[in-house]
């Protein structure tokens, strides 16, 4: 793959599918469309988040945010995203885009016969040792796409026939894409109108622009079970992983699985929990389906991935809300046997003031344990803000808020104080 120009790659692809959603959504008669364009300004008192020498500076960002939800019909399709374009007043940074961009569509081809396509564009970290700064940034865009085939066998069982390909490329020319085939076979069964459980087969082979190509195996078991107020579905068995690079190989084996659990507590109230561990490599999408979760994308290329999320959603009388969760992440290192370890929680209470104004808090801890250098990080942040709606398409809002990091490490601890003023026009 051409690394050089692959910035500007992510980029055309990225605002080719942004316009396209734009532009062909609103001809769905059943369509759903919103489109919100805004401007902020961001006063930072520590910009490079520093450990010495913190110098402030002040980021101008305009950024359009869309999501789309295409009406019923043979094809279905979601967007959601946003665009974003940044500049530096003193230059801390080089003005720069940002994006996170989600694209997801079927088509029903024929009777059971269905075909996917799917994106999903973010800004990942490189180095998680190091500090969340736009120079330790890259873009890495996933792309998946294929046929699915759901043969009924009478009213209680069926087989489901997938293959698909999927292109992973990152903004930064020295990280490593990849191109990847994935068959499965699925056999479910109908045990009785809440309760289904079957078996499933995966192969997949990962061809790395490197050289290396990774080969991984997987059975599972697989379940459903819904209750009136609660559902819980998953998948246990176990996986086979092989690296291999020229005439050098190695195969790894393990306990896989994945987990999830929601539930209605009152009418007000949801828990949620969702759990997974693969084997699988650091340019596949478990970080997109684990928001908290970092691939180190500076270490092993094969890993084993395990993580765990959880947490409440509340709905006051007042129509305050109060959003909590707790996460837990271990990545194991297979080339190199070493451990990176995370734990944290994130708090989010807000509360309208009035019929135009809100106000909310929001607070952060992560803890982080590396084991190549033997460090611990902790980071902390806070954050406090107001909306105030001036009509029903225009949004003015503040926030201030700080963060730190502890170390170890003494060059990776940092202090920074910031204030930001935005607005927001919705157009549609």
């Amino acid at each position: 793959m051409a690394k050089a120009t692959g910035e500007g790659i992510l980029r055309t692809t990225s605002l080719t599918i942004f316009a396209f959603a734009l532009a062909f959504a609103p001809v769905v008669g059943a369509a759903q469309l919103e489109v919100i364009g805004g401007q902020s300004i961001r006063h930072s008192d520590n910009a490079r988040k520093a450990a010495t020498n913190e110098s402030s500076d002040q980021e101008s960002r305009t950024y359009v945010t869309a999501t789309y939800v295409s009406g019923p019909g043979r094809c279905n399709a979601s967007f959601g995203g946003t665009l974003g374009y940044s500049t530096w007043l003193d230059d801390a940074y080089r003005s720069e885009t940002d994006a996170n961009l989600d694209l997801e569509s079927q088509c029903e081809l024929a009777s059971g016969l269905f075909w996917n396509l799917n994106n999903n564009l973010r800004e990942v970290s490189q180095d998680t040792t190091q500090t969340q700064t736009p120079e330790n940034r890259t873009r890495k865009n996933l792309f998946s796409t294929g046929p699915r085939y759901i043969l009924r066998l009478g009213s209680a069982n069926s087989i489901a026939f997938d293959t698909k390909y999927e292109n992973t490329e990152f903004s930064e020319p020295d990280e490593i894409d990849s191109e990847r085939y994935i068959g499965s076979i699925a056999w479910t069964r109908l045990i009785s109108q809440t309760l289904s459980g079957g078996i499933s087969a995966i192969a997949s082979r990962t061809e790395l622009d490197s050289g290396a190509d990774i080969d991984v195996e997987t059975v599972k078991a697989t379940f459903n079970k819904a209750w009136p107020t609660t559902v819980i579905s998953g998948a246990f068995g176990v996986s086979e992983i092989e690296s291999s690079f020229g005439s050098n190989s190695e195969t790894n084996d393990g306990i896989v699985g994945e987990l999830e659990l929601t539930r209605a507590i009152n009418p007000s109230t949801n828990w949620y929990l969702k759990a997974a561990r693969e084997l699988t490599d650091r340019t596949s999408s478990f970080d997109l389906r684990f928001d908290e979760f970092e691939f180190n994308l500076n270490e092993s290329i094969s890993v084993e991935t395990t993580a765990l999320s959880t947490g409440i959603d509340k709905v006051f009388s007042d129509r305050s809300s109060l959003n909590a969760r707790l996460f837990v992440n271990r990545t194991d290192l297979l080339e190199t046997d070493e451990l990176e370890e995370s734990a944290g929680l994130d708090l989010r209470y807000s509360r309208p003031l009035s019929e135009v104004l809100k106000a909310y808090t929001g607070i952060g801890y992560r803890y982080s344990k590396y084991e190549q250098d033997d460090s611990d990080d902790e980071r902390t942040n806070l954050e406090l803000g107001l909306d105030y709606l001036m009509s029903r398409e225009l949004k003015v809002y503040g926030q201030v808020g700080h963060e730190q990091k502890d170390s170890d490490v003494p060059s990776r601890e940092f202090r920074e104080t910031w204030v930001q003023l935005g607005i927001e026009y919705r157009f549609r």
